[in-house]
Parts: structure tokens; sequence; C-alpha cells
């Protein structure tokens, strides 16, 4: 590959980093509530990613470990009292630094109750014993309404640290004129956590740990062979996905100001799915354009749908901008399976870089030999 190629891409990617940042400077509250969005939803999808595309591991279940993400956070940081229809909240009223991190511990902590079950059964039935959970989700949401505010949900605490509302609007804040509220200040909180999340996981794909996911994926018994304790990996796997889908829900809660019980149920769910597919399976970068697209989409369509005479309004017996939305989510993902199995990263690859570099690309990513991926990965002879 050209030696101009990683200075290029870095010099790219610097140039991006730097746009981001000078965003809420010149978009107004719509645009920037779409990009803390999109931004949110590419950490879930970083998470689900690194578990299905890397560790081979079918979940249905993001939406539930977003759901306790986002309603631990409220929980932990917010206050007793009356709620909607009323119910009657219950809340520790904890730091609210201090409660996002102990709700997206609690995600990472569910998502360790239910790795033993990963551990035992994969594929389609793991899909379906991850099913379950989102419908359970659903149940506790709706019933444990002291905790969760019931069918009206919860109301959002800001995130603050000593005062200063990292993602709302006290103390007022002017910088270079441009008055900086609730959508500003979360375009950056959110922009910080997704640079984390994309950092960590290219990590976690590049060093040993990735390696071993990866060779778990492609053969369990081969895995177990050479060392890699699977049990164990796909219990770690399933709590690292869970963990990001908790730093998701904590950011979509501060989004939306307001967490319901409809938003985290079996729609989501898929959702994720589609976005870790029609990106590319395995990929991080794939992650984020797969977010951007799912979640972009609908929203896009929603806001311009007076502008499209072939939608209809929501709730008619037309075609309304979310069910536009399914109808390319479902064609986009069965165009990728039958053309472009690597999905839109591999696709911008293609239109980036000459063929031959394509190809050598392609090739270095195919799956290691058995005997290489023995020297790859860390020798443990702990049962598996």
């Amino acid at each position: 590959m050209s030696d101009r190629s990683p200075v290029l891409r870095r010099s790219l990617l610097a140039a991006g980093l730097l746009l981001v940042l000078a965003m809420p400077f010149y978009l107004d509250g719509f645009w920037l509530l779409l990009g803390v969005l999109i931004m949110a939803a590419a950490i879930g999808a970083i998470g689900l990613n690194l578990l299905v595309g890397t560790a081979g591991q079918l979940s249905l279940a993001h939406a539930f470990f977003l759901a306790v993400g986002a309603y631990a956070y409220c929980w932990f940081a917010g206050e007793s009292g009356p709620g909607g229809g009323g119910v009657t909240l219950t809340g520790l009223q904890l730091p609210p630094l201090l409660a996002a991190v102990l709700a997206v511990a609690t995600a990472g902590f569910a998502g360790l109750l239910f790795s033993p079950i990963a551990g035992r059964v994969r594929g389609l039935y793991l899909g379906l014993a991850s099913l379950a959970l989102v419908f359970l989700g659903q149940h506790l949401l709706f019933n444990l309404s002291s905790v969760t505010g019931g069918f009206n949900g919860r109301t959002v605490p800001a995130l603050a640290v000593a005062g200063f509302e990292l993602t709302g609007n006290d103390p007022q804040l002017t910088v270079l004129g441009v008055p900086f509220g609730d959508r500003e200040r979360q375009w950056y909180v959110a922009l910080v956590c997704v640079v984390v999340a994309y950092v960590f996981a290219r990590n976690v794909l590049a060093g040993r740990p990735g390696r071993a996911l990866a060779l778990m994926r492609d053969n369990e018994t081969a895995a177990a062979v050479v060392g890699v304790p699977v049990h164990r990996y796909k219990a770690a796997a399933f709590v690292l996905s869970s963990m990001y889908a908790g730093v998701a829900g904590v950011l979509l809660a501060q989004a939306l100001q307001r967490v319901v019980p409809e938003y985290f149920g079996l729609t989501l769910s898929v959702e994720y799915l589609a976005m870790v597919v029609i990106g590319g399976l395995g990929s991080v970068a794939g992650s984020v354009l797969g977010a951007a697209f799912v979640t972009g989409l609908p929203i896009l369509l929603n806001h311009y749908s007076g502008h499209l005479s072939f939608l209809a309004e929501p709730g008619s017996s037309g075609i309304d901008p979310a069910v536009a939305a399914r109808l390319v989510f479902g064609a986009a993902m069965a165009v990728v399976i039958l053309t472009e199995p690597g999905g839109l990263v591999a696709l911008a690859r293609r239109l980036r870089l000459p063929p031959r570099e394509v190809d050598e690309v392609e090739a270095a990513e195919q799956p290691q030999a058995t005997a290489r991926a023995s020297a790859a990965v860390p020798h443990d002879t702990t049962s598996s």
C-alpha cells in the first residue's frame, strides 16, 4: 500500500475532527440534536459490533442494555418525589458524574449476568435467548414504576460536575459570542465519549484480545486448542458490549431529556443490528457509518417530509417517514449481504483506494491460519 496513505488518512481524520469541533458554532438545535443522537448510536453500535462482528455472538438484546444504562443513571442521579401519572419516584441523588459511571457499570453487570447463557449457546439460539431480555426489560420498565416512572417515563437529570452542567443550561455560558446551551454542551460530551470509545475499540481489535475473539468466532474448537479461554472471552465480550450500550444509554437519555419504555423495544435492537450489518461487520469505522445512516435517515425524512410528496402523514394509511426508513434499511441490508458483505466501510474503501490496494487490504483482513493465530493469542492453559 502507498506510503502516503497513512499520512493522508491521519490528515483527513484531523481535518474531520476540527470540523466536528467547530460545528456547534454554526449549527442550529435540530442539527446538534441529530449529531448527538448519531454519536450516541455510534457508541452503542461499536459495542454491538465487537460482540457480533468480532466475537461472532448474535445478540438482539442491545436495547435492553441501553435501557439499563439510561434508567440506572436516572435512578442514581434522580430525586425521590411525585412523578407523572400519580407515580412516586425513588432516586439516590448521587453526583451526576458518579451516577453515569455507576450506570455504565450496572449495564456491564447485566451483561455479565447473561454471559453464562452466551457461553453455552451460540448462533440463532443465542439470538433467541437474548431476545427474551428485551421482553423482560419491557415488562420491568412498565411495572417497576418507582424506579422507571412506568408508562410516563422519567425526567433525566443533567450531567454536571461541581455544579456546572455539562449537558444543561446552568450556568449561562457564551463562547465567542455563541450561547452554549444544553445542545452545544451535549455535542462536546458525546464527541469526547465517541472518540474514546472508537480508540479503545480499535486498540482491542489490534491487540491479542481482538485476535483471540476473531479466532474464537471463526473456529471455537481451534481457539480452545491453542489456549484461548473461550468462556472467559465470551463473557468479556458481552460485558464490554453491554458497557458500550450503557454509555450510549446515558447519552441518549441526556439528548432526549426524558426516557420512556416504548423507546427501548425490539425495534431499537433490530436497528442496532442493521447498523453493524450495513456499516460493516467487524469494523469500528463501519459501526460509525452504519449508526449515522440508520439513525439519521428517519429523522431527516421526518424533518423534510413536507417537501417529499411521496411520504404520508404519520399514522395515516400511506408510507410515513418511519415506514419509509425501515424499507430503506431492509433494502440496504439485502444489498450489503448480496453485493458488498463488508458494508459501507468496504464500499468507501473501494471509492478511496485503487483496485490493487483494495485487494491488498481485503487479503490482509482474511482470517489467518490456525498456526499463525496460535502464535498471536495468549497461551492460557486454563480450561475453556
